[in-house]
């Protein structure tokens, strides 16, 4: 599978954005997805994780994103999303889709595909 973030921005603190991630093929719903996020100078780290359609589609956050980040699939339209509120200085960096099959997203270390990843930038 192929896939494309899109959606990211400057945004101010306080603001919102959605992150897409669009994704090729037939098969979406069998992928757990994930997002992903590496801000300058550090090492990526988990933001939030959907598992594949027929399990549930249960969700899971980084505990610095709970309660602001929403995440949801669209299996219809082959898409995921990340919507974002109450940003922080602290979200801005470079974030990322991925995807394993039959996974619930959350091991996203070990995931198969990723996307090229759109910059979020948030003002203070």
């Amino acid at each position: 599978v192929q896939l494309q973030a899109f959606g990211g921005g400057l945004v101010q603190a306080g603001g919102s954005l959605r992150l897409s991630c669009a994704a090729s093929g037939r098969t979406f719903s069998t992928y757990g997805m994930s997002w992903v996020r590496q801000a300058p100078g550090k090492e990526r780290e988990f933001v939030a994780g959907i598992s594949w359609s027929s399990s549930g589609g249960s969700r899971n956050y980084a505990d610095s994103v709970k309660g602001r980040f929403s995440i949801s699939r669209d299996n219809a339209k082959n898409t995921m999303y990340l919507q974002m509120n109450s940003l922080e200085p602290e979200d801005t960096g470079v974030y990322y889709c991925s995807a394993s099959r039959y996974t619930d997203g959350t091991n996203w270390s070990q995931n198969d595909y990723w996307g090229q990843g759109t910059l979020v930038t948030v003002s203070s």
